[in-house]
């Protein structure tokens, strides 16, 4: 690889990239076409199953199972994060790290790294199109 030229490697890594992008678009509009169609045929059986009031029905082509999901959420964090302070609910929230204030919150306080704090950096190489 050496002996090719930056600006050939330049064209066949954009190319690629440029494939890759078309196979992604051609592939998320198939999916979503298949998902909207796979969401008609589960809304046309949990409307059947809720009518009949059935959590499940037996069929050849499988078992069809109806279950109720909550999904909890707020629109006032602030208030959330009170209540779990002041209940010792931490609990309620996920274990993970907002990756952009942490960057952030390291870039203002050099020196000052939260114990058991672990970070991966990793080189990245991109190729833009040329300016004309």
């Amino acid at each position: 690889m050496d002996e090719v030229p930056m600006d050939k490697l330049a064209k066949v890594y954009r190319r690629i990239r440029d494939q890759m992008q078309t196979l992604t678009k051609d592939y998320e509009t198939k999916f979503a076409e298949l998902q909207e169609q796979r969401d008609l045929i589960a809304n046309e059986m949990k409307d059947r199953m809720l009518a009949l009031g059935s959590t499940s029905i037996r069929t050849d082509n499988g078992l069809v199972m109806l279950a109720k999901k909550t999904r909890y959420y707020t629109q006032d964090w602030d208030s959330f994060k009170e209540f779990v302070m002041q209940n010792d609910a931490l609990d309620l929230f996920e274990k993970r790290i907002a990756q952009t204030n942490m960057t952030k919150f390291l870039e203002e306080n050099p020196g000052l790294v939260p114990p058991g704090l672990n970070s991966e950096a990793e080189y990245v190489v991109s190729v833009r199109k040329p300016t004309k």
